[in-house]
């Protein structure tokens, strides 16, 4: 994923200055993905659909937000109207399109996801052209802020803290909220959740808008931190997935520990060992699931 640049200090020795500012560059890129892996996490735990368009969501919701806050000069109308044109795309996608795919094999899901994406692809080049753009942040968070004597970006600051109230607000309605124990259901037996007369067919299509208008959130939040071109979506859909395995399927605190974990580890395997850095990060999955075999904190699905 192509980031903006940051001034660091020199990537070449383990200094406290170095470890401080690229681990915070690591946590707000570790919350970017749980933006995004939780909606797909929920989305794979419940409805036993492999989403591979869900890294479109994330890319149509930082275009649509470049628009929308060119057009206003307002990034939070951006904020608002993104989420809310991609989630209501989510609607259209699952009730026309995987409804029909749910008694079929799961090929026939993944290369349906595959070929929307390819789609979402070209469908940007051609509104957009192929030029990287970069979402210019709220003026109250442009410049940078001095932190233990490093000069870091505040707007950086401010996706570490939008990330960390999304966690805590999707923790409230998980774990306190009729309809997220309706959710939390729904991964463990979703069979039982619908023979206790919940309409799992509704429940499945606010599930996928809701994981849709995230990943779009995300992407407006990401927006000024990443350049925007076509392709992004499958650069960020590698990491959200290794993100979700890590995590365990159908698990936000998963996600939301798995981001932190992968974000973290993606940022300075990046700088320091940037030949291998993905190699690398494959391997951390893996050594996790040998000792984790469903991730962190899931469990047996279905």
């Amino acid at each position: 994923m192509r980031k903006r640049s940051v001034v660091v200090p020199c990537a070449g020795a383990m200094t406290a200055d170095f470890v401080i500012v690229q681990g915070l560059n690591g946590i707000a890129y570790g919350l970017l993905l749980f933006l995004l892996a939780a909606g797909l996490s929920l989305i794979f735990g419940m409805m036993d659909v492999v989403n591979l368009a869900h890294g479109s969501f994330f890319m149509l919701g930082a275009y649509i937000g470049y628009t929308a806050a060119k057009a206003s000069h307002n990034f939070w109308l951006a904020l608002v109207v993104a989420p809310i044109a991609v989630g209501v795309l989510g609607v259209g996608i699952e009730v026309l399109l995987l409804k029909r795919l749910y008694r079929r094999p799961l090929l026939d899901q993944v290369i349906l996801t595959f070929g929307l994406s390819f789609m979402a692809a070209e469908l940007v080049k051609i509104i957009w052209g192929t030029n990287e753009l970069v979402l210019q942040p709220p003026d109250i968070f442009s410049g940078p802020v001095t932190i233990l004597g490093n000069t870091y970006p505040v707007y950086r600051l401010f996706v570490i803290a939008i990330g960390l109230l999304i966690a805590f607000a999707l923790w409230l309605i998980e774990r306190r909220t009729r309809i997220g124990a309706i959710v939390r259901a729904g991964v463990a037996d979703r069979q039982m959740v619908a023979g206790l007369g919940v309409n799992i067919g509704a429940v499945f299509t606010g599930v996928f808008a809701f994981g849709a208008a995230l990943a779009a959130f995300g992407g407006v939040v990401a927006g000024p931190v990443l350049s925007l071109f076509p392709g992004v979506d499958a650069q960020v859909l590698i990491n959200a997935l290794i993100v979700v395995v890590v995590g365990g399927m159908g698990s936000l605190t998963g996600a939301f520990w798995g981001g932190l974990l992968i974000g973290i580890a993606v940022t300075f395997l990046t700088i320091l060992v940037p030949a291998i850095a993905l190699v690398l990060t494959f391997l951390v999955m893996g050594l996790i699931l040998l000792v984790r075999p469903n991730g962190l904190f899931g469990m047996k699905l279905h």
